[in-house]
Parts: C-alpha cells; structure tokens; sequence
C-alpha cells in the first residue's frame, strides 16, 4: 500500500499553478521496533496524560497548548487562534527564488520527499515547473507548513518528478566556531599526506547503497528468532581495546600494508549480486531456517500450536 500524502495543496511558479501531494522519500518502518511489556504479566504497558499537580487523567478534549512564562504560569493558546494565523503556504508552495544546489550548506538539510501531481490534471503545469527548474541546474526554494510550522523547502527535479528537502533555519544551526577553535593547528609532511592519499585510493569506489547492512538489526532479527525457536542465547565476548597509537607514521604504513592485502569490501563485491535489502519485522516472521533448512521445513508442516514461543524467552500479547 501507498503511503498517504503528509501534504496536498498548489506548486506555484508566478502565475503557474498546479495541485500537487508530499509524500515521504524515507521510512523507518521496516525496522525492528519494541513495545514495552510489564515483566510479571506480559501484558503491553500502557501511558495516559495525567495532571501533574492532582494525577488526575485529562481527556483529550480538555487538553489544550500552552507556552510557558514562569514556573506553573502558561499562556493557553487555542486551535481556533492558531488557524487564525495560518499562513499561505498552509495550502500552497509558493517559488520565492533559484539558487545554485552547491551553495546550502549540507547542515541545513532535514529530511526529503517527493512531490508528485495530486490527480490528473495540472501534469502540464508540474512539467512546465520541473523542466524549467532542471534547465536552469538551480534548485527551487519555497515554502511549505507541516504540522502547523512552516519550513523552507528546496525543490529539484528527480527523473520523471520533483524531490523536496526541508531546510533548516539559521537560527536552528549551532555555528561550528564553538567547537572547533581549540582544534590544534598542527603541520604535516608530504610523506604522511603521501601516504594517507595511497589509503584513500586503495579505499576509493563507487557509491553503492545497495551494498550497505545494518548489522544491528540483522542482530536484532537474529536474536528475536533465536528467542522464538527457544534456543540459548549466549553473551558475545566483549573485545579488547588495542594499544595506542604512538608513531602516526608507523601507523599509516601499516595501514597501508593491509589495504594491499585485503581490498575493498566494495570492489571484491562486484560483479556479484547484491545482498537482498533487509525488511525489518517482515523478514523476522518468516520461517526460522536451521541446518540445511530442515529445521524451516519441518517448522512448515508442524501445526500452529507447536509455534509457541517458550514463556522464559518471549512474551505473547495477551487479550485485554
């Protein structure tokens, strides 16, 4: 199933106008996620909004925003006053300007989405603003509200549509000066520099995202599987740390010495097939394959009862 539009409104460019929807470029869905159970029931835990002075729980109607003054001192600000202040861009992105994509600064970006056509008119109008921004290489900056704030939002052709990142305010951007000016300003040699570079080379290839594992949460899987079938699950012997580094230079030999013994992770890859892209929660549902998979096979014809995890391993959502 299609995600649902975080957004639906008008791209305008001047007098160009087209409806469009903002969908999300990322997800976090696919990863494993937990819930938090009470130990001695296994029963989900369960929050409620209380109020903090009598522990009263409040109903969601007689919760309203509030800015803090002073201590126990609010100023109650209500929807109908928000909507009252609404903005243009609540329902339309609008094009202030073109600028070139190497001038923002990567700390401005926040997270992407694509910006398709919302229904089937208005694809002459999106085309006309999408080509017209990939001609010209620039990227488009607009405005956009989600969740009631409005956020800048730079625009810019991707094949056949147009991805959208938000951006940053300035105000949001801690200036690096607090954090790098006691960095030490030392001066080094050509045959550490020399030798560096031989590494980055040795290291150097092409960008492939298909490539990457999360092996974190192929552990997670493993360890949920592992609980699910009963097997013990034993404690990985914590590594030792290794010794200083002492002469930086004996240290960049040496890591070049083992760069020519042992390529690139990535280029011993190619040619060969990709590993298939972890699913998170869908992977770990699957069968638990054993040796030879005969384990996985007899996990297939054996009835459903038989699949219960073992209580002192994994706890089962119980009814009410």
């Amino acid at each position: 199933m299609a995600p649902r539009a975080n957004w639906k409104g008008f791209l305008r460019l001047s007098l160009v106008t087209c409806p469009v929807a903002l969908y999300p470029a990322t997800s976090d869905t696919e990863k494993v996620s937990f819930n938090q159970i009470n130990r001695k029931t296994g029963h989900r835990i369960k929050y409620l909004k209380v109020d903090a002075e009598t522990g009263d729980e409040v109903t969601s109607e007689d919760i309203v925003k509030g800015y803090k003054v002073d201590t126990d001192t609010y100023i109650e600000v209500t929807k109908d006053e928000l909507d009252d202040i609404a903005l243009d861009s609540t329902h339309t992105i609008e094009i202030d300007e073109f600028v070139p994509k190497a001038d923002i600064d990567n700390r401005y970006l926040i997270r992407p989405y694509y910006l398709v056509p919302d229904g089937k008119v208005g694809h002459d109008a999106y085309a006309v603003i999408r080509e017209t921004i990939r001609s010209m290489n620039k990227v488009a900056i607009g405005r956009v509200v989600l969740t009631n704030r409005e956020h800048i939002i730079a625009l810019e052709p991707l094949e056949s549509g147009l991805m959208g990142t938000l951006l940053r305010y300035p105000y949001e951007v801690r200036s690096e000066s607090e954090y790098f000016d006691d960095i030490q300003d030392v001066k080094l040699t050509k045959d550490m520099l020399d030798l560096a570079k031989h590494i980055v080379e040795k290291k150097s290839g092409a960008f492939e995202p298909e490539l990457f594992e999360d092996h974190y949460e192929t552990a997670l899987i493993d360890l949920i599987n592992k609980k699910r079938s009963g097997m013990p699950i034993t404690a990985k012997a914590t590594p030792k740390a290794g010794g200083n580094v002492i002469n930086l230079m004996d240290a960049l030999k040496k890591s070049l010495a083992s760069e020519k013994e042992a390529p690139p992770a990535a280029k011993a890859a190619k040619g060969k097939k990709p590993k298939k892209r972890v699913e998170g929660q869908r992977e770990m549902l699957l069968p638990i394959a054993g040796k030879g998979g005969k384990e996985a096979a007899a996990a297939k014809e054996a009835p459903k009862k038989a699949e219960k995890p073992v209580r002192t391993t994994a706890r089962t959502k119980k009814a009410g």
